[in-house]
């Protein structure tokens, strides 16, 4: 990785952390001194004097690196801790990886991403610096190209690619070997599908092979296209490889008035907002949001959504509440996948799958948050966004943790119960008053495979209940009593409130 320069401003000779910081930024946007000057506005010798540790950066300074380098704050945090006198060594390069093969020895010093989108065609530019720390030459690199118009609804998606596939003509992909696109790179072909691809990139090119020796690190660049009807609202970044750092910018176009959130997966299946915040800023008519992390832990996930408040539609008519949830990917009733048990997971066999259906579930309910309000808290079923696998997730009210359910189900209820009336995603424009317990224990598997049981009271009991029972087929609307019917949702008065049970829990 780039090192920084020595700092004479009273840090002791050692490594300047912004200066520093400041040089892999300006080397992962391919960017000269006097580029970077140029786009931010200052001098060139300025620049290189603070790259170089010999003058003070202010923070007017690190503000518009920030900015110009879309660093997603990482330049912000560099300053505050080049202010604070906390005087970054340069990082310890990371541990190569025992497995001396060619595809177990690379390690990605930086992963960056930047997808652009003006209207009707996204344009990803992926930037990785390879280091090889195996003991054999590497000559080629796997990448994937993976997208999915419709998440929620992997029916829809999947007859949009059939008879919409996506083709090599639109990707139009074309990579590039070194620090400024100086080596073209061949590609070869590895897998071919309607809405996925897997390509290899060679370390070869029309001057030749130049392969990546034991010890040596290159830039790698690859960019392709896709119609804005084959790719969704979302971008999403596996880390498959060990990685230092990690970093995506999404640009868009202003007018779009484009708002954007971001979703964590780990190891453990458990999804959180993003760690650190998305920095947004406007450059004319574009908006940018930038994000970073350092050392991104192995088979993380980390995902990117977006909603175009903005774009305008010629249907004026204000939608039905279903017809909203069926928008936003959301399986409604009279679907036969509602009415059957679901399928359970074979853990820890299948904890990819489980993971995957989890990240889904999280995506989907962030989507729908946006949406609506949900004074009560929210949950939702696998089968409810088109999977037939026994995997729930449910929303606490307030800021509670986000609750995740593997093949659940009630082995014991309270005697205790009480009615409330409750709304279902999948029929939206209704409410129903139903009973149900006041106290649940629920079995349900661990992603490792450990069987545990966890005892749910009141509202989160009436919450995990509803969604234990859309993996076994039944609807909120099957327990209503003899003779009642569900509301109109313009009847309803609790919209936005918590549940009301009075006293203390």
């Amino acid at each position: 990785m780039t090192g920084g320069a020595r700092s004479t401003n009273g840090d002791s000779g050692e490594t300047n952390a912004f200066a520093a910081e400041l040089t892999r930024w300006r080397d992962v946007r391919s960017l000269s001194r006097t580029a970077l000057a140029k786009l931010m506005g200052y001098d060139r010798s300025y620049v290189s004097k603070v790259e170089s540790g010999h003058e003070r950066p202010s923070r007017e300074f690190a503000l518009h690196a920030d900015a110009a380098l879309k660093s997603g704050g990482a330049l912000r945090t560099a300053f505050r801790e080049f202010e604070a006198g906390r005087t970054g060594k340069p990082r310890p390069p990371l541990p190569f990886p025992t497995d001396q093969s060619a595809a177990g020895s690379l390690v990605v010093d930086h992963d960056d991403a930047t997808l652009h989108y003006d209207g009707h065609t996204y344009r990803l530019t992926q930037r990785r610096r390879l280091v090889n720390g195996g003991t054999e030459p590497i000559t080629r690199y796997l990448i994937r190209i993976s997208v999915d118009r419709y998440p929620g609804d992997p029916e829809r998606s999947n007859r949009l690619y059939s008879e919409n596939p996506l083709t090599w003509d639109e990707i139009d992909l074309h990579a590039w070997h070194g620090q400024d696109r100086s080596e073209p790179m061949s590609w070869s072909v590895h897998h071919d599908r309607d809405a996925f691809k897997e390509v290899w990139l060679h370390f070869a090119g029309d001057t030749g092979h130049f392969p990546l020796y034991p010890g040596e690190s290159t830039w790698i660049e690859y960019e392709y296209t896709v119609r804005d009807e084959h790719w969704g609202n979302w971008f999403q970044r596996a880390i498959r490889l060990p990685t230092a750092k990690l970093s995506v910018s999404l640009d868009f176009p202003t007018d779009l008035a484009p708002v954007v959130w971001g979703l964590h997966t780990s190891m453990t299946a458990d999804a959180m907002p993003f760690p650190t915040a998305i920095h947004r800023t406007t450059d004319g008519d574009r908006v940018i949001f930038a994000w970073s992390c350092q050392d991104p832990p192995p088979h993380a996930r980390y995902r990117l959504e977006w909603d175009f408040r903005g774009r305008t539609t010629t249907d004026i008519t204000p939608a039905r509440p279903s017809e909203t949830m069926a928008a936003l990917g959301v399986v409604q009733d009279g679907d036969p996948l509602l009415r059957r048990a679901a399928r359970p997971f074979d853990l820890p066999a299948e904890a990819e799958d489980a993971r995957r259906v989890i990240t889904e579930l999280h995506s989907a309910a962030e989507r729908i948050a946006h949406a609506h309000t949900f004074g009560k808290g929210m949950g939702i079923a696998a089968p409810q966004v088109g999977i037939d696998r026994a995997a729930a997730l449910v929303r606490p009210p307030g800021t509670g943790r986000p609750i995740t359910l593997l093949n659940p189900s009630i082995i014991e209820s309270g005697t205790e119960t009480d009615e409330q009336y409750e709304g279902c995603l999948s029929f939206f424009d209704v409410r129903c008053l139903v009973p149900r317990p006041m106290q649940i224990h629920v079995e349900h598997t661990d992603i490792t495979g450990e069987k545990k049981i966890t005892v749910f009271d009141r509202g989160m009991a009436r919450l995990v209940a509803h969604e234990v029972d859309h993996l076994h087929g039944t609807l909120c609307r099957d327990l209503l009593p003899d003779g009642r019917q569900s509301i109109p949702v313009e009847q309803y008065r609790g919209t936005g409130q918590t549940w009301n049970y009075g006293g203390p829990p």
